[in-house]
């Protein structure tokens, strides 16, 4: 047995102790794919173990994040850092190598995967912003981002819609530093694919605009090589490789089977694929010496090319200082002092408007101070107001361009936003209507849990909608979206409170943030202020130390909250108002902040909110009420229906009175 068949079966072998001593897991697909991953990454794949955040490296994405066995072990194999114990560890707590990959848990892992198709989507972003990157940077002389994005799936994330929402856009943007692997062995967990998915799939992504390639057999590293090379020439569209495999090859007792996708082999099976493979090791975890040195040798390749690039970086900059001055703006942190204190930043003009307006004034100015910001809508810009003006569209003829057109597309969007994100140098932003954050929720999720702050822009956000009618009217996502660990919804009420949201927003470092902004004009409040960014502040002060009650409002509704307290005040109470823009940071103030805003001796409090009341408890106690919304709404005019459901000065004020009497 050659070296080369020898580290492609350790890939295996180590693959299947792992699952075996952990009891649980995934060896199917690691068995199969063990040639593709290891041809890949020895002898295509340009890394380096070394410096794994190496910006030129090539991308290698598991979207099929089940198979983590599989990348656990080249990952050990090559030298990232993960050791033996790591591996025996596997899916136990607090370990290196969890169930699922996770980013910024394990080195070497780009990307947190486990929902199929995901990693799909978050390719197609960093095959994105590679483009952005290598159009605002190279020149006919230097290449300094010059790289590709390869993605490991299987027939899972084929199935996922995620997958041909952000497989069309790719196409159509004719991104050829994309290369997408599929591994094809007609099994899912039910049994044969037959069973739900007979489709042609390369006819499919042809009609996306891929390049198209077949490996018949999945073991032979010749054939997957000159796939790879030839997907790499393609210089005009992405490539998808069908790479057809066996589940569990080389178990006798499991290859082909759908027993093998989410089980362990089994201690016998272990062995039965040892002898099968002509493993001569017979003990669990022992991988040879010849084959350590084999992966070594090909790793050190990835500190030569990075030596090159370093080299040629060098020159460059010293050829182009002017792009090295622009480099360093890419890639600085933002200065929230600076920022903080920026009187344009803040400004606005003293007349009612929309808070998705005031959002489309803060992109225009942040992308006047960020170079390196850019985003889109799901075919909403105009609507959202997210487009930047004069920047441009990105497009397959303009890589340069500042505005996606990301179409109709709320699920893949969110992940590409997360591949554009994790990808590095930019800052990015997607936008949609509130009510179909539903959508994208899954991929805000993600987000999320991998602690990276991309910014979603969510307008008409309650039954200011109006006309369109329940289906467009938001009730329940603001609960929803709060309910999220790692997330900070906003819902600013003026001017002053959406330039808090996108500050907390943009200087953001490991938490996203969603911003619920109103299509319909709202007025600038008296008391707003910066601190906005504290989550909940005093937007209008009792007179008295102890007000006789608090009224809590975010949005749209904090000017109706003031404009109560006026009356209630005629009538001879001392009203507190409240504005609760972010929950979420509210949460993270101190416990004597947030006594001093919300005493707990104040135990008659009123809640107004055009959403769902399921997230107030906390807020409101036993003897609180809240004027909320927990039905869907309705299709009439925005004023109609403010006052059907209640969003009245007369009605906030009898509710106060009800429990002031």
């Amino acid at each position: 047995m050659n070296i080369e068949q020898k580290s492609v079966n350790a890939i295996r072998v180590l693959a299947a102790d792992t699952v075996q001593k952990a009891n649980s897991g995934h060896p199917g697909m690691p068995l199969g794919s063990a040639a593709m991953a290891y041809e890949l990454w020895a002898n295509h794949l340009t890394h380096n173990p070394k410096n794994p955040k190496w910006v030129n490296r090539d991308r290698f994405i598991l979207s099929a994040g089940h198979a983590s066995s599989l990348l656990y072990s080249l990952l050990h194999l090559f030298g990232y850092g993960l050791t033996i114990e790591d591996m025996k560890n596997f899916r136990q707590d607090n370990s290196l190598t969890p169930g699922h990959p996770e980013y910024g848990h394990t080195v070497g892992v780009e990307a947190t995967t486990g929902p199929l198709g995901a990693g799909m989507g978050m390719a197609v972003g960093m095959a994105m912003a590679q483009a952005h990157m290598a159009a605002t940077f190279n020149t006919e002389d230097y290449n300094v981002i010059d790289h590709y994005t390869f993605v490991l799936g299987g027939d899972g994330c084929m199935e996922e819609g995620i997958s041909s929402e952000a497989f069309s856009l790719a196409g159509t943007l004719g991104l050829s530093k994309l290369i997408v692997l599929y591994d094809s062995n007609n099994i899912t967990i039910e049994g044969n694919t037959d069973l739900a998915f007979t489709e042609d799939v390369n006819k499919r992504m042809e009609a996306f605009g891929f390049q198209t390639l077949t490996v018949e057999d999945g073991n032979n590293l010749e054939e997957i090589s000159k796939a790879i090379e030839l997907a790499k020439s393609e210089k005009t569209k992405p490539s998808f490789i069908i790479v057809k495999t066996k589940i569990a090859f080389g178990c006798p007792a499991k290859e082909g089977s759908e027993s093998s996708h989410g089980s362990p082999l089994g201690e016998e099976n272990v062995k039965a694929l040892r002898d099968n493979l002509g493993w001569e090791e017979q003990e669990a975890f022992v991988i040879p010496q010849d084959v350590y040195d084999n992966f070594a040798q090909k790793a050190k390749k990835g500190q030569e090319v990075e030596d090159n690039w370093n080299k040629l970086f060098k020159a460059y900059c010293e050829k182009y200082p002017e792009k090295k001055a622009l480099w360093d703006k890419y890639f600085a942190v933002i200065d929230d002092e600076k920022l903080l204190n920026c009187d344009e930043f803040w400004s606005y003009e003293d007349k009612p408007q929309a808070t998705r307006s005031l959002s489309g004034n803060m992109i225009n100015r942040l992308a006047k101070i960020m170079p390196n910001f850019w985003g889109g809508s799901a075919d909403l810009g105009p609507s959202n107001k997210t487009v930047i003006k004069d920047g441009g569209s990105f497009s397959k003829n303009n890589y340069l361009g500042r505005n996606i057109h990301y179409g109709v597309r709320e699920f893949a969007m969110a992940a590409i936003a997360n591949g554009i994100t994790l990808y590095g140098g930019t800052k990015t932003f997607v936008g949609t209507f509130f009510v179909f954050s539903d959508y994208l929720k899954p991929m805000a999720r993600l987000a999320a849990l991998m602690k990276i702050p991309v910014t979603y822009v969510l307008t008409h956000d309650s039954i200011g909608v109006g006309e369109d009618g329940p289906t467009h009217e938001p009730i329940e996502q603001l609960a929803m979206l709060r309910a999220m660990p790692n997330i900070n919804v906003f819902r600013p009420a003026d001017a002053t409170e959406t330039a808090a949201a996108w500050y907390s927003a943009i200087t953001s470092k490991n938490t996203p943030t969603v911003l619920a902004l109103s299509r319909q004009n709202l007025p600038q409040i008296e008391g707003s202020s910066k601190e906005a960014l504290k989550g909940g502040y005093i937007i209008a002060e009792s007179i008295k130390a102890k007000p006789d009650a608090i009224i809590i409002a975010s949005g749209s509704e904090v000017s109706l909250a003031v404009d109560a307290k006026k009356e209630l005040m005629e009538k001879g109470f001392d009203i507190r108002v409240v504005s609760m823009p972010c929950m979420d940071i509210f949460e993270q103030q101190s416990d004597e902040y947030k006594e001093k805003i919300l005493p707990q001796t104040v135990e008659k409090r009123l809640v107004v909110e055009a959403g769902s009341s399921i997230c107030w408890g906390k807020y409101l106690g036993f003897k609180g009420k809240s004027v909320t919304i927990d039905t869907f709404g309705a299709s009439a005019p925005a004023n109609v229906l403010f006052k059907k459901y209640g969003f009245t000065v007369e009605n906030v004020v009898n509710k106060a009175l009800s429990m002031l009497k």
